[in-house]
């Protein structure tokens, strides 16, 4: 089955092997040394404005049946004593990651939180509105709704606030790190 990219303009998209030059330094890495469970070339990138990047904006320019297909990977933060450990959780668009009941308690933490902005990007190497588990620092956890897991294909953030990934939800529960989650998204 190949990416459903009829919904972009003719030229946008492109396999994100072939775009390693638009992707932030660690997502161009993980594309470029990718050996996950599917072949590279089902990783589709999308060139789309960076002022379109907020899920609301984008599918409100390019479709609402994108939101279906749309997923938002956040950082949390969870700390326990002086330690705070960094997790991203991946859920669909049309949810919130339960930050407060599962993902506080996958991570073994007393309080776990949204990173705040200047964390989440210091630290992922990316660009806010754009935070994408592919290229995720080694050893972050990664959570991903089960939902996220089973959709055919899942439109992502790439890294930055131009441009999105299209990627098989199964790829990316085959990601370092990565547990797909029940009930992650509410």
């Amino acid at each position: 089955m190949r990416a459903p990219i009829g919904t972009f303009a003719a030229g946008a998209a492109a396999p994100a092997a072939d775009r390693l030059g638009e992707l932030i330094a660690p997502v161009a890495e993980a594309v470029r040394n990718w050996q996950g469970p599917v072949p590279a070339e089902e990783l589709v990138h999308v060139d789309t404005d960076p002022e379109w990047a907020d899920t609301a904006v984008f599918v409100e320019h390019y479709g609402q049946d994108l939101l279906e297909r749309s997923a938002n990977c956040v950082v949390v933060a969870g700390k326990r004593g002086g330690d705070t450990t960094l997790a991203a959780c991946l859920v669909l668009s049309t949810t919130r990651a339960d930050v407060n009941g599962l993902v506080r308690k996958r991570l073994g933490v007393r309080k776990a939180s949204f990173a705040p902005m200047d964390t989440a990007t210091g630290e992922s190497g990316m660009e806010y509105g754009g935070i994408t588990p592919i290229g995720l620092p080694a050893g972050w956890p990664l959570l991903i709704d089960s939902a996220v897991a089973a959709l055919p294909y899942v439109l992502i953030g790439s890294g930055r606030r131009r441009g999105k990934l299209i990627v098989p939800g199964r790829a990316l529960a085959g990601l370092p790190g990565a547990e797909v989650v029940e009930g992650l998204g509410r």
